[in-house]
């Protein structure tokens, strides 16, 4: 039988209405969303800082002050 854990307490799924269900659902949707998005900021990250490096490589070197 399945079961679901909140806060700490287990509920069998038998038990729990039709409407406990569809919040179950979609917070299950929403919990995979922001996953997904998690993934996409990861992505976002790594280019700005291969962005940032390579705009690095182009500035001018700073010469050392007399």
């Amino acid at each position: 039988m399945s079961t679901i854990t909140i806060d700490k307490k287990e509920y069998k799924l038998a038990d729990l209405s039709d409407e406990a269900k569809a919040q179950i659902g979609s917070i299950q949707v929403v919990d995979q969303k922001i996953a997904d998005l998690n993934v996409q900021l990861a992505i976002m990250q790594t280019a700005r800082n291969a962005y940032s490096q390579a705009l690095t490589s182009l500035l001018p070197k700073k010469r050392a002050s007399k």
